[in-house]
């Protein structure tokens, strides 16, 4: 598909600096960019690409005044990308229509309109699915579970019985949603089950990545609020609440009856202790271990979690610690060397 410079600015409501009747053809990241591909640029740290880039336009953000290509300047250079790769990339994937033969559902079962079921999937008795949702190969529906409208399940995902999954909500392949809690009780060094008699609901607009697994709780729910993306491989115990609009990173995990506010981010590989609560608009980083509640709108790193900035300055004492063992040797030879010259008996004690 053929677009000149300004007809995608008209598209993302941009500012061309440059030849508006530059045409591009296709569109593609920057590094990979050829000539005739429109690229972004949204991290200022990838700004110097933009010398070597082969694209032929750049959508960036409006604090950029000029560059070695023809640029349009918008608000948000990603949401501009976005809206030029659905209208520019090709997509020649087709979403399935109609009920497969194959597809085995129970007694009960209600289903809005241009509801669409693939091949081999199962829906158990009294689940209802409304309109316009896609059920991908495979997929479980559990009993009295119910699916809102809008909604992409992808193949092999799990959604166990009496599940709440609201509207134009997307759930990819091979995630599990409502399996039991973690609740197991030691007597006498043996492990009895807890049961787990809880649900699970998440709420409109919600996405969760591949491989995802949200248990159900023990009473009441587990709650993932609306507009809240997860990314794959994520853990999510029985009785936690995610709020609204956070981001969950991949191989984060969430224990039991924490509450997780709104606008949190959650960096790859967090983890995070049961029944705590992290506040609205915090950030957590990669790889941290979150032992206590956060207030609202800080950032922690590191193990166990501490505001960003200390935990900074404590990384940076780590690291000097090979430089100051040696010191501490150097003086400790010194300080033998001084008191044998005196008489004096040096004796190096061991901290306990």
């Amino acid at each position: 598909m053929k677009k000149t410079l300004r007809q995608v600015a008209h598209i993302v409501d941009g500012e061309i600096v440059g030849d508006a009747g530059t045409v591009v053809t296709g569109i593609c990241g920057i590094k990979e960019a050829r000539k005739g591909d429109l690229t972004f640029v949204a991290n200022p740290r990838y700004l110097p690409l933009m010398n070597h880039t082969q694209a032929s336009a750049i959508i960036t953000s409006k604090d950029v005044r000029e560059a070695p290509k023809p640029i349009i300047r918008t608000d948000n250079p990603s949401i501009a990308f976005a809206k030029m790769v659905i209208l520019m990339a090709p997509n020649e994937i087709k979403r399935p229509k109609g009920i497969h033969p194959t597809a085995v559902i129970g007694d009960k079962v209600r289903m809005g309109r241009n509801v669409a079921i693939e091949p081999y999937v199962v829906i158990e008795d009294n689940a209802e699915i409304k309109e316009n949702t896609i059920l991908y190969a495979g997929v479980y529906i559990g009993h009295h579970t119910k699916i809102g409208r809008d909604c992409l399940i992808y193949p092999y995902v799990i959604i166990r019985e009496r599940i709440v999954i609201q509207d134009r909500v997307v759930i990819h392949a091979g995630t599990v949603i409502g399996s039991d809690g973690f609740g197991f009780s030691t007597v006498k060094g043996i492990h009895q089950r807890i049961p787990q008699i809880g649900n699970v609901i998440i709420e409109d607009d919600v996405e969760i990545g591949a491989n995802v697994t949200i248990d159900r709780a023990r009473f009441d729910k587990t709650l993932i609020k609306k507009g809240t993306k997860i990314d794959n491989l994520v853990q999510i115990a029985h009785n936690v609440v995610v709020g609204e609009h956070s981001i969950i990173v991949a191989q984060s995990g969430i224990s039991g009856s924490t509450t997780i506010g709104n606008n949190v981010t959650l960096a790859g590989q967090a983890g995070v202790i049961g029944h705590i609560s992290i506040g609205d608009n915090a950030v957590v980083a990669g790889q941290s271990g979150v032992t206590k509640s956060i207030p609202p709108n800080v950032c922690v790193s590191g193990y166990p979690a501490k505001p960003h900035r200390i935990a900074k300055r404590i990384n940076a004492c780590v690291q000097n610690l090979p430089d100051l063992y040696k010191k501490v040797k150097i003086l400790e030879e010194e300080l033998k060397k001084l008191k044998a010259d005196k008489g004096i008996k040096f004796e190096t004690r061991n901290p306990k």
